[in-house]
């Protein structure tokens, strides 16, 4: 053992021997005795252990194992992460601005951000970097690429990359910049009167985005605003009392947080003047609308302030506290829940078990509290937020999702574009039928094998069937049904036509106008987005819904 774990465990089992002395009831005495027991537990394993043990790695699994049977939300963040979660945190670092995924060994950029190095120097979506400042990236990890690539602004960074069609590598210079990643990668105007604002985060800044963004939209001729929370995960909680103080009266109560320590519980209020208490409002929410996005749509909705469309929300009604620890490392620790103007809390009763998508199952009503909007309206809580107008989550078939896990969209976007050196704007881009069947045959020679929902529970009918000394009977049968049900990928790429293009035109549209292209691409097909234009055209059955009648 090194000359400084020796010390440490010293110091620590001194400690120990003292606090031994203290009366056996006190908490601090079941604590420090506690901690004793781990220390001298983890001096045993590191000394006796058979191989040789890291003592960093046993450490970090054994904190994360304690904080696990807490809360999914209190994590330790060691020294080496610090950097990560606060660009998680407040949406800045310094680079290049670009995403890259690793994919078979390869490094791929996937979206240069508007305005960034990579963009201005002309890195495209597709590009596979080979190398950063000659050191070469075949089989590096995702961590070490990024790594490479961020660094202290005003400094030089050298690309080589291999771009398709293009038979020698090319070089590109950068200089790295403090790129701060936008929460609102698009809004803009749907039609004469719509205004759309997506918000993706809220990391600082949130707020003044919005705020920007509907100035800007009011000025356009907006007379009534689709907000989209889809998928935001959430993020700082002033700026979502923030957001909600732009459609919101001035000293208006937003959110209530309470925990152990009395001295933190508070009430938030706005602090400003709103942008616009009256403008028509609807928030699009799905199964993964968390925790701020949820702050800002249940506000809205106990105010009776705008209609909720889409599925129900994530159902995270805790909040985080980041406390300092020693070695530079921290701890975000869940340190109250909060509560919104009826009183609701949104926690999911049982947030170990989720569906698949990150929804909460079912509650059963005699564990919810029933609590009023400021109209009369009936609102739940433990669970997330249902919508007002609930709508179910797009699936699509076991091809298109193949197509895309595949990375065969996004590969033949990138062909695509190398061929055709612009396209027309985003919301006027369509595929033609001869185009569609330039793909299919380009998919010939492509893996991308699927199985489809109704040959998985044929499956498990033959398994049941074998179990149950059934199979022998019913095997004629369930052969003719195998016959009937097996895909074809040529038929399957027909029937399924119109989704896989909806898909392939997005993909497409992003190599010409980036991120708010692609999301201007999917507006047509968009099915949340236009059941709020319905609900929009029928004004009487949208001030209904928002009534209490």
């Amino acid at each position: 053992m090194k000359k400084k774990g020796k010390i440490a465990l010293g110091i620590i089992f001194l400690f120990g021997t003292f606090v031994a002395f203290t009366p056996p009831n006190d908490r601090y005495f079941e604590i420090q005795r506690n901690l004793d027991i781990f220390a001298t537990l983890y001096k045993e394993v590191n000394m006796y252990y058979v191989d040789d043990v890291n003592p960093n790695k046993l450490m970090k699994i054994g904190i994360d194992a304690m904080l696990r049977s807490l809360d999914p939300y209190t994590d330790y963040i060691p020294e080496d992460e610090i950097e990560d979660y606060r660009t998680m945190t407040t949406g800045q670092y310094g680079g290049i601005g670009s995403n890259v995924i690793t994919r078979y060994g390869k490094s791929i950029i996937t979206m240069p951000y508007k305005e960034s190095p990579a963009n201005k120097a002309g890195l495209k979506i597709g590009d596979e970097i080979l190398k950063i400042d000659d050191i070469e990236l075949k089989n590096k990890s995702a961590n070490d690429v990024s790594k490479l690539m961020k660094g202290q602004a005003g400094t030089p960074v050298k690309l080589t990359i291999r771009r398709f069609g293009k038979d020698l590598p090319i070089n590109f210079s950068l200089i790295r910049e403090n790129i701060k990643i936008t929460n609102v990668p698009y809004y803009g105007m749907i039609n004469d009167e719509v205004a759309y604002i997506h918000l993706s985060d809220f990391t600082s800044g949130a707020s003044r985005e919005v705020k920007s963004a509907l100035i800007d939209l009011k000025a356009k001729g907006a007379k009534k605003l689709i907000f989209d929370l889809r998928d935001n995960p959430g993020g700082l909680l002033h700026e979502a009392v923030d957001i909600c103080n732009i459609f919101l009266p001035k000293e208006a109560s937003i959110v209530s947080t309470k925990g152990k320590v009395i001295e933190w519980n508070k009430t938030y209020t706005g602090n400003s003047l709103p942008i616009d208490t009256e403008i028509p409002l609807i928030i699009l929410t799905s199964s993964r609308s968390a925790s701020a996005s949820e702050i800002v749509a249940g506000v809205m909705q106990d105010y009776d302030r705008a209609v909720l469309v889409g599925q129900k929300t994530y159902g995270k009604g805790l909040v985080q506290t980041t406390r300092p620890l020693s070695y530079n490392s921290q701890l975000k620790v869940t340190t109250a829940k909060y509560y919104i103007p009826s009183g609701r809390c949104i926690q999911a009763i049982d947030y170990s078990h989720r569906n698949e998508d990150g929804s909460v199952g079912k509650i059963p009503d005699s564990l919810k509290v029933a609590f009023k909007t400021k109209n009369g309206r009936q609102v739940f809580d433990g669970g997330g937020l249902a919508p007002d107008i609930s709508l179910e989550k797009y699936s699509y078939s076991q091809l298109a999702i193949s197509l895309d896990s595949k990375q065969l969209l996004f590969d033949y976007g990138t062909k695509y574009a190398s061929e055709h050196p612009s396209i027309k704007s985003p919301k006027e881009f369509k595929l033609t039928d001869d185009e569609y069947n330039t793909f299919i045959k380009w998919l010939d020679t492509k893996d991308y094998d699927y199985t489809t929902q109704v040959e998985k529970e044929i499956e498990s009918l033959v398994t049941y069937a074998k179990k149950e000394k059934y199979y022998d009977d019913l095997q004629q049968q369930i052969n003719i049904l195998k016959a009937k049900m097996s895909h074809n990928k040529n038929t399957d790429l027909q029937k399924f036509k119109p989704e896989i293009k909806e898909l392939l035109e997005a993909e497409i549209v992003s190599r010409y106008y980036l991120e708010p292209g692609e999301t201007e691409a999917s507006f047509d097909n968009d099915l949340d987005l236009q059941a709020a234009l319905k609900l929009f055209k029928d004004n009487d059955r949208y001030k209904k819904i928002l009534s209490g009648k």
